[in-house]
């Protein structure tokens, strides 16, 4: 498995999830795990991946993915979990 944890934080509206999850299943990623909160009208939302059958480089995905953001209107961010499991270790 090759996981990827993906950040999302922005004004909330109708369609962000939409889109993220359209552009996941072009490039055929499996969201395997989501958190979603929203504060007042702010969304931050977590989730992990599965790019095992993505044919795309990674990089190809990190940009595409904030090019989704900004056409929503939020910052969107990914990283493998390696090495978000390192920067969050205590």
């Amino acid at each position: 498995m090759n996981k990827v944890i993906v950040t999302l934080v922005g004004k909330d509206h109708t369609g962000i999830i939409a889109s993220v999850c359209n552009y996941f299943a072009e490039n055929d990623i499996n969201i395997l795990d989501i958190k979603q909160t929203t504060v007042q009208e702010y969304i931050n939302m977590m989730m992990i991946v599965d790019m095992e059958k993505c044919t795309k480089q990674f990089s190809e995905i990190v940009n595409g993915l904030e090019k989704v953001g900004e056409g929503v209107g939020c910052v969107i961010r990914a990283q493998h979990e390696e090495i978000f499991d390192m920067m969050h270790r205590i």
